[in-house]
């Protein structure tokens, strides 16, 4: 499959590029694109592809069958486009800022929403365990806990070149991104709820909001939502409700110094407990561990699953399975939505107990912290 990548960030430089090179069976790179036009230039004549500055121009030269989205903000008009050229997309999350982005984008386009954490060996083995254990109606609780410490200190060993795109280059999608957290959150919306919108929950928070989706489908309710401290930015976010039988919580601090991403996800059932504990997402090939905890008559028993496979690498195969043999991916335009609704439900509660002005979607039934979920089990089980 020929593809092209758009967006020359720390994702491009650290995990895409070097696993599109370990991946030549499947995989031949034909263009770079990045609105900084000697960044893209730099890595296009290393690579020996073609380099644009300009998405559109690229996509209007052609010469691939995929895309791969990797730019910074809301990334709706640009899949729209990609799609409209015939191409299949893998889009780096999150799809779009807004519901109305979406119109248009059909639930059975070329499009695969990349949650790499889904396709994490580990992450898939949990839902076989949690079937064995009785599926999602067994739960009792899920809990996720995050802490994360700043990206510069995580990626002190990748020596990622930096874009600087020009502030006439940039202008066009920072007026779009402001147009759809409009949209999303109503023009009254504080900068900090826009910002908390969308560079925590839709840009962090959702992996785990997507991994609640393939676990024990979205939340039902969202009904406690703290933000804290006030002064600070990014800060910390604690959300719960209820599953379809159980209840859910969710925990994410922002923490400059830590000493190494954590990430922790935990199910509680009948019968035992499954506990996934992620490594900083930069490592690859780093494994995830899943710990089991069940009784077997008067013995605990726990059992430890790793797997060195990496789940950005898993994700691109499974991209290239969907374009070449209609595998449906975990996560398309349905999936998206879904998490979209989530976090304005979730953005809704805190603005509620806050005294924070809210509007937009968010205000509107959908995202109503009692309302159903917009949709309904992932899009595809592992």
């Amino acid at each position: 499959m020929k593809v092209a990548i758009v967006g020359l960030g720390i994702a491009a430089q650290v995990m895409y590029l070097p696993l599109l090179a370990r991946r030549r069976d499947l995989f031949e790179l034909s263009a770079v694109c990045d609105l900084d036009d000697a960044h893209a230039a730099k890595i296009g004549g290393e690579l020996g592809v073609a380099a644009f500055d300009d998405p559109m121009a690229m996509l209007g030269k052609g010469g691939f069958d995929a895309l791969i989205v990797l730019t910074p903000g809301s990334h709706a008009p640009l899949v729209r486009a990609a799609l409209d050229h015939g191409h299949w997309v893998l889009c780096e999350k999150p799809l779009a800022y807004s519901r109305a982005e979406l119109a248009g984008i059909p639930g059975d386009a070329r499009l695969m929403v990349g949650y790499m954490k889904q396709y994490d060996p580990a992450a898939q083995r949990m839902v076989e365990a949690l079937h064995e254990a009785g599926g999602p109606e067994a739960v009792r609780h899920l809990d996720v806990t995050v802490l994360h410490p700043s990206t510069e200190s995580q990626l002190l060993f990748a020596k990622a070149r930096a874009s600087h795109p020009t502030p006439e280059a940039l202008a066009p999608y920072l007026e779009a991104d402001e147009e759809a957290l409009t949209t999303a959150l109503g023009a009254d919306a504080p900068p900090r709820l826009r910002r908390l919108y969308s560079q925590v929950v839709l840009g962090s928070l959702c992996h785990d909001l997507s991994l609640m989706r393939m676990f024990t489908g979205p939340p039902g309710t969202v009904d406690h939502v703290a933000v804290w401290p006030g002064d600070v930015f990014p800060p910390s976010i604690e959300a719960s409700g209820d599953l379809a039988t159980g209840r859910y919580g969710l925990r994410w601090h922002y923490l400059a110094g830590y000493p190494a991403y954590q990430e922790r996800v935990t199910i509680h059932h009948e019968h035992g407990s499954l506990e996934l504990d992620f490594p900083s997402p930069y490592l690859m090939n780093t494994p995830t561990t899943l710990t089991s905890v069940t009784r077997l008559g008067t013995t605990e028993r726990k059992i430890v699953f790793r797997d060195v496979a990496e789940a950005f690498e898993r994700q691109l195969v499974a991209f290239h399975r969907f374009a070449t043999q209609d595998e449906p991916p975990l996560t398309g335009r349905d999936g998206a939505l879904s998490d979209i609704v989530t976090a304005q439900r979730i953005i809704r509660r805190h603005a509620e107990s806050a005294g924070l002005p809210i509007g937009g979607e968010a205000a509107s039934p959908a995202a109503s912290p009692d309302a159903s979920p917009a949709t309904g089990p992932p899009d595809a089980t592992p």
